[in-house]
């Protein structure tokens, strides 16, 4: 499996960024630094190790039994952890040159934005993992994070 094909990476590098921008017009935060750190962000490490850790779980759980689908659900949902949502909010502040604001505290807010979307994020996983082909995982999943790019940038200021 190739690490990074062209597809993930424009698709990556377009959701993310269309997301997270969608997210910073509706606080007040929109830059052009974010913006392209999303673009970059989405279209190198995102589209590498989200389409990676597909993959593993395709050849760990295959298209088995119904358990091996739940669980193959419960595994992607938690690919997206409450530390990954806190690495997400700070890469945003680094690109918005925020560096003072990562701080602990996303952690909690990572928790808080991750516990709360638990039932959604389990029903679109259950749905990315066992209705959509392997090499359209990740841009499905992408689209659903970008919509949860909205969420989480507006998270911080729910929950921090």
């Amino acid at each position: 499996m190739r690490l990074l094909t062209l597809r993930n990476s424009l698709s990556g590098a377009l959701v993310y960024a269309t997301g997270d921008s969608i997210a910073a017009l509706l606080t007040g935060e929109f830059q052009v630094a974010r913006l392209i750190g999303m673009l970059l962000l989405g279209g190198t490490l995102y589209a590498i190790e989200i389409p990676a850790y597909f993959a593993w779980l395709e050849r760990r759980f295959g298209r088995r039994d119904y358990a091996g689908r739940i669980k193959r659900a419960l595994m992607a949902q938690a690919f997206f952890n409450p530390l990954w949502i806190a690495r997400h909010l700070a890469l945003i502040h680094c690109f918005s040159g925020r560096f003072a604001d990562v701080q602990w505290h996303l952690l909690n807010v990572g928790l808080a934005s991750f516990v709360r979307i638990v039932p959604v994020g389990l029903v679109a996983n259950y749905v990315i993992q066992h209705f959509i082909p392997l090499r359209w995982r990740f841009p499905a999943s992408a689209v659903f994070s970008a919509s949860m790019a909205v969420y989480y940038a507006l998270s911080e200021r729910f929950f921090g």
